[in-house]
């Protein structure tokens, strides 16, 4: 979270979003409560120039202060009881659900998840020369800051961090590591960054966290694209801070890999945070009443066959209509790589759909007030935002509309391409296999998929109440250029200085060029920054042009 304060009032708060762009989220962080509204100097600081420069910014300037928005473990399983007992399904972790806070529209219902804040950055000048001087001002200021170590050397920084893992139980709050930061912000600056990450920090995380559990049963769930994918419920355990009660099987052949079955005794672990998974069996605490475990014939929401493709390790629901299928694909339509429409969150989804009131991503435009009155804890201030949002997101690139479908296969760089070389949905709409295999990095398997999808009676109708409901697509355009890239193949490999590789494959497609993610005889450039890869062999093999990050920003 950015805060942004002028005369010494609080008056917009933004998420980091893309790293330039985020969203105004200012009325959900009014209600977090160690967020000053007003901030003034509350203890006198030891440099006078600083303070001298810090009042003089509270009275007539503006003042930047980056931070974290977070939920106490305490909290969290609060929620997730009261959730539990309504039988709502239960939230995974405590960041995920105070950015699902921040994010939803009604302040109502973030000032209810008592969430916190925690600075480390002071991003306007205000005379300090190191970090650790930032943390000296931010507490000055009213904010509470964690508490931080100047450490001499290497060594003190790793008996750092090995305190912090011995304590982090006991921490409020999950941490998955420490940021160790050059101190100096004149070295820091000097430094620099490859693509989004600073050379003067990096995060040191912690191991693994894991513990031993027993498996109570093992179900399925559907998922977009009609995976079936297994998952284990556990007896609950702590892990990280969190009572753990499920964890993630993937699929049958990891199910085989581990000799996983029902009544087992498991260790389960969680790197970072993230959805835990089960690592290891214990199979000599078995008692012999464990039960193998086998893939569904029929689809557990819809009872239609499960199948298996030849050469795959997914198990599918063959019903294309699936109700939980139509669930996930709506989760996914809403994303932020999709239509981005802030605070129309699962739980709001699900209920529109158990409600019957849409039936696919289209009927979402059609949405008026009075349909969301009925929706448990809907504001009418809640309601109105919700609309506005669906209507502001009515525009949308071509590009973006299509990764919004959810075609198999299709990821966000392939609709990308499929952007840059049709041009319009309508084109699109009418192109055979043949055509398909055409665009840049298109195989059989996918352009079938996307043929199949645009003849789908289902998606025909989809499109049509999408032209009805409104929803304009723009037609990429390239810029005008001189520099004769157009469909010239380009492929990155190393670390480039300048600029993210993501920005410069951007830079590229604005160009008329393609992006590939590997080296041929059909490949025109391979833009090689430091360290790279296998890439910059294979193409002085071929024999393809290389160039350096200076020559590649020569050339565009």
């Amino acid at each position: 979270i950015s805060l942004i304060y002028k005369k010494g009032i609080f008056v917009q708060g933004i998420t980091r979003g893309d790293g330039k762009i985020g969203e105004n989220v200012t009325q959900n962080l009014k209600t977090v409560r160690t967020i000053p509204l007003q901030i003034d100097i509350h203890q006198k600081l030891l440099n006078k120039k600083i303070e001298s420069k810090l009042k003089n910014l509270i009275e007539n300037g503006e003042i930047e202060i980056r931070g974290e928005v977070y939920m106490d473990k305490a909290v969290f399983e609060k929620i997730n009881k009261e959730r539990a007992k309504e039988k709502l399904t239960l939230y995974a972790n405590p960041r995920n659900t105070a950015a699902g806070s921040i994010r939803q529209l009604d302040p109502k219902l973030a000032a209810s998840r008592r969430l916190k804040f925690m600075p480390y950055k002071l991003v306007t000048n205000a005379g300090q020369n190191t970090h650790q001087e930032e943390h000296q001002i931010l507490k000055t200021l009213g904010f509470k800051v964690d508490d931080g170590q100047s450490c001499k050397d290497l060594k003190e920084v790793i008996a750092f961090w090995k305190k912090t893992m011995i304590k982090r139980e006991k921490l409020a709050f999950q941490i998955d590591g420490i940021v160790a930061t050059v101190n100096s912000n004149d070295s820091f600056e000097k430094l620099g960054a490859v693509g989004k990450a600073h050379r003067g920090m990096i995060a040191l995380k912690f191991p693994a966290e894991e513990a031993t559990t027993s498996i109570k049963d093992i179900k399925v769930q559907i998922g977009r694209t009609g995976v079936l994918t297994p998952v284990a419920y556990l007896k609950p355990v702590s892990l990280g801070g969190t009572t753990i009660s499920r964890a993630t099987l993937h699929n049958l052949d990891e199910i085989r890999r581990l000799d996983v079955r029902v009544g087992d005794t498991v260790v389960i672990q969680r790197a970072g945070d993230v959805i835990p998974d089960v690592a290891q069996v214990l199979t000599r605490l078995r008692t012999g009443k464990e039960k193998i475990f086998s893939m569904p014939k029929k689809c557990p929401i819809c009872s239609s066959e499960v199948i298996k493709t030849e050469g795959e390790v997914a198990h599918r629901c063959s019903n294309k209509q699936c109700g939980a299928i139509q669930k996930k694909q709506i989760h996914h339509f809403v994303s932020r790589k999709a239509f981005n429409i802030i605070g129309l969150g699962p739980r709001i989804i699900n209920q529109l759909i158990n409600k019957g009131i849409v039936s696919d991503s289209a009927e979402l435009f059609e949405l008026g007030e009075e349909d969301l009155a009925p929706l448990e804890g809907f504001a009418e201030l809640a309601s109105s935002n919700l609309i506005e949002a669906i209507r502001n997101s009515k525009k949308i690139t071509l590009s973006k509309f299509i990764f919004a479908q959810g075609i198999r296969h299709v990821g966000e760089e392939s609709a990308i391409n499929l952007a840059n070389y049709f041009k319009s949905l309508e084109k699109l709409e009418k192109a055979e296999i043949e055509a398909l295999l055409v665009v840049n990095d298109m195989g059989e398997v996918m352009a079938k998929s996307i043929y199949d999808w645009f003849r789908d009676k289902n998606n025909i109708k989809l499109l049509a109440k999408f032209k009805q409901a409104g929803v304009k697509i723009t037609n990429y355009k390239l810029q005008v250029t001189n520099y004769g890239l157009q469909d010239k193949a380009f492929v990155f490999t190393g670390e480039l200085d300048k600029m993210s590789r993501d920005e410069a494959k951007e830079k590229i497609r604005q160009l008329g060029g393609k992006v590939s993610g590997s080296v041929s005889v059909k490949t025109d450039f391979v833009v090689s920054g430091k360290n790279p890869g296998s890439k910059h062999a294979k193409a002085k093999k071929l024999g393809v042009k290389i160039l350096n990050e200076k020559n590649f920003l020569k050339l565009i």
